[in-house]
């Protein structure tokens, strides 16, 4: 457990072939079944604080108490998901911490010294940071808020796959309210 965010609550993983990485998820190692989105809205996404027009799909599912995510950039747009994959890595790039007092642990994080690289949004109380912590592939800190519908969402994939019998495995989504 981190002293300063808490339990980490998500693996993020960066993948070039998010369609190979479901099937490997699920029939490999057991884990889904995955709510998959072919083209997140993700709004105000800015990297080093510049606009980007970042497109990405994202697949979700849990694994016990610890959200797996699966993301792939289906454009050029800077992000540091592209520059993970330039950086020659694919896998694990992020944990992600979750909260519902996304003002005051941005602000706490921020007066430590941790620098945001890139933000956005996805739907109402759906705000994300990451930031630059990276000293080797894995370690960039995400903090996501789950105020609200995303929340309720993330709890609603945790219950779907503690009861999961393996039929469905990928759930295609539509864009997230």
């Amino acid at each position: 457990m981190s002293r300063f965010f808490g339990p980490v609550r998500q693996n993020g993983y960066v993948v070039r072939d998010i369609e190979a990485a479901m099937r490997h998820w699920t029939q490999t190692l057991g884990v889904g079944p995955f709510f998959y989105f072919e083209r997140v809205p993700i709004e105000n996404f800015r990297i080093d604080g510049v606009p980007s027009p970042l497109e990405a799909s994202i697949a979700l599912s849990n694994s016990g108490a610890l959200q797996i995510e699966l993301i792939q950039q289906r454009n050029d747009a800077p992000s540091m998901y592209r520059e993970f994959l330039d950086a020659g890595h694919e896998g694990l790039q992020h944990v992600a911490y979750w909260t519902g007092e996304f003002d005051a642990e941005l602000e706490r994080a921020t007066a430590r010294g941790l620098v945001v690289g890139q933000a956005g949004e996805v739907g109402a109380d759906g705000r994300f940071v990451y930031f630059r912590t990276q000293t080797h592939p894995g370690s960039v800190v995400e903090l996501s808020e789950i105020s609200g519908n995303k929340g309720r969402f993330f709890e609603h994939i945790a219950r779907t796959a503690a009861e999961w019998n393996g039929e469905d495995p990928i759930r295609a989504m539509g864009a997230p309210r």
